[in-house]
């Protein structure tokens, strides 16, 4: 009979332990937990802050009897392994040692906590990641005599708290070291979320770093103080900075890992010590596009992961090939997601790669309601291969980045998504998805019928070029011009521009395009140059991308007849 050993009783664990049953009904299973709870929902946790998730025990996913009756599960709480000899296959805690014949690792990762001044004395602060940090946070954070509570770190949960917190009614402040909120993403799509964030009331601060905590004669936190001088007064305190894997009692065992510390594991969640599995927010796995290890600390992959080391530590055979960063996230009533790699990764990594960008309806414009989809894809320069995606928008948005991180799995081409056979019908869907309509654009452009420029692209044009030296168009209506447009842009409405086609010829400046969105510039380029005016680019995403990512518009002095 097989003893197996699994540590750790988050997410990876108690699905190895399962998976293990599953596969083998005579197996001795033992499940080390060093906390009174298991198999908690971590990343639901800021939804209960705001009462999306009502009671607290909705969290928990597995109750602990669950795992011993229906698995047989050998269950230990407040059992926390102290030491693994993998040389004799014997693990220590305070109450005893415990051979095996086969363990998984699946300890997970902790919080980071950042040297900031006086946090060792502080009491009113928290990190966001155990049941015991929710529930201080919900008796302390959320009580009513703490009006304003400061999240420290924007990345997905910070986001998420801050989200929440505000929702429940706190005056929330976000603090991000970075020069941009959601960092996993191109800065411009980080501005979008910023710009969420502080229409709804929160205050944020980027490129920001806590230096010190002030406290009262309690040593309670009442101001953050930044390292430029200021302070922001609070009540309570939330660090989401980062965290850090729990693998030391396998490093000190010889264990293969990258910079963090995290196990490099192979599809099997093999480490490098026989015998010995891992899975969760302690390992690291292979990136499937660079093939290189990489850092993926999300509840799917931690499943998955788990499932596959419980199955292949009573001998089965299941492979967890690995990932490519597929993320999501909703920031009051938008969503960001993205899925592989992104510019800044691509041009690290050397790979040559082009980038479409379109604005769509995600539902059909005669359908109420309808929202528009800002979808980027990077594509391989040379095979068309898709690279990568981000996306923005309030509707379908976990449509459409799901089906771009099936193509990528896939090694689809760009041109590929055009020939999708996807969902159809007029609450989901217009009849051109914008999946779809990503792909006819680029075959346009892969034709030479347009060039896309980019807002970032444009915004470094205008600033090192003079006025004389090229010819802004905004194809828009009159009335949407003088409404506000880009500085020095020239109205020409689209549907006159025939009538003014001498009058452009006679600029003869390479001329930059823009509608509201996209389409009409398209449309104008095309008619441009069917009459021999061919230096011509039009602005991915128009007016409305611009003005998300910028704040350089002009008002159009009236023309008085």
């Amino acid at each position: 009979m097989k003893k197996i050993i699994v540590i750790g009783g988050l997410s990876a664990g108690p699905s190895a332990a399962a998976k293990a049953r599953r596969e083998d009904e005579n197996a001795e299973i033992i499940l080390f937990e060093k906390g009174a709870n298991i198999s908690y929902a971590t990343c639901g946790m800021p939804y209960a802050f705001s009462g999306v998730i009502e009671d607290r025990s909705n969290l928990i996913v597995v109750q602990p009897e669950l795992l011993r009756t229906r698995f047989n599960i050998d269950l230990r709480l407040n059992e926390e392994i102290l030491k693994i000899d993998t040389t004799n296959k014997i693990v220590f805690s305070k109450k005893g040692d415990y051979s095996y014949d086969m363990l998984v690792f699946a300890t997970g990762a902790k919080s980071i906590v950042p040297p900031i001044k006086n946090i060792e004395k502080a009491t009113n602060w928290s990190t966001c990641r155990s049941m015991i940090d929710f529930d201080k946070i919900t008796k302390e954070g959320l009580a009513s005599n703490s009006k304003h509570i400061t999240v420290i770190g924007a990345g997905l949960i910070g986001v998420e708290v801050a989200e929440n917190l505000r929702e429940a009614g706190k005056e929330v402040t976000l603090i991000e070291g970075d020069n941009q909120v959601l960092n996993m993403w191109q800065q411009k799509f980080g501005n979008f979320a910023e710009t969420v964030l502080k229409e709804k009331g929160i205050e944020v601060l980027t490129s920001s770093l806590v230096s010190e905590f002030e406290l009262d004669e309690n040593w309670k936190i009442n101001g953050v103080k930044i390292k430029d001088g200021n302070t922001i007064k609070t009540d309570f305190v939330i660090l989401s900075v980062g965290i850090k894997p729990n693998t030391d009692l396998l490093l000190e065992n010889g264990a293969e890992h990258i910079n963090n510390g995290a196990l490099k594991v192979n599809e099997r969640m093999e480490t490098s010590i026989k015998d010995v599995f891992a899975a969760g927010d302690n390992v690291a796995i292979k990136n499937l596009q660079t093939n290189q290890f990489d850092y993926f600390p999300l509840g799917t992959h931690s499943n998955k992961a788990g499932r596959a080391a419980g199955a292949n530590a009573v001998g089965q055979n299941i492979q967890f090939k690995g990932a490519y960063k597929t993320a999501i996230v909703k920031v009051f009533d938008y969503i960001l997601a993205r899925t592989g790699l992104n510019p800044k990764a691509l041009q690290d990594l050397k790979i040559p790669f082009k980038t479409v960008l379109t604005v769509a309806g995600a539902t059909p414009g005669y359908y109420p309601n309808q929202k528009d989809l800002i979808i980027e894809i990077y594509y391989h320069a040379k095979t068309e291969e898709i690279l990568g995606a981000e996306l923005f928008g309030e509707v379908g948005v976990d449509k459409r980045v799901d089906v771009l991180s099936t193509a990528i799995y896939a090694k689809l081409k760009i041109t590929d998504l055009a020939q999708l056979d996807l969902a159809y019908a007029p609450p989901f869907s217009p009849a051109k998805d914008p999946v779809v309509v990503s792909s006819f654009v680029t075959e346009n452009m892969l034709n030479n019928k347009s060039v896309q420029v980019s807002v970032e692209e444009l915004s470094k044009f205008l600033i090192e070029n003079k006025i004389e030296e090229y010819t802004l168009i905004d194809v828009r209506t009159a009335q949407e011009y003088e409404r506000g447009t880009i500085p020095n842009a020239i109205n020409y409405p689209l549907d006159s521009l025939r009538s003014d086609i001498e009058t452009i010829k006679t600029l003869n400046k390479p001329i930059i395009i823009f509608c509201q969105k996209g389409l009409r510039g398209y449309l104008a380029e095309l008619i441009l140059n069917h009459n021999k005016i061919n230096n011509v680019v039009n602005v991915a995403g128009g007016f409305k991308l611009w003005q998300m990512y910028c704040d350089k518009i002009e008002i159009p002095e009236p023309v008085l007849d």
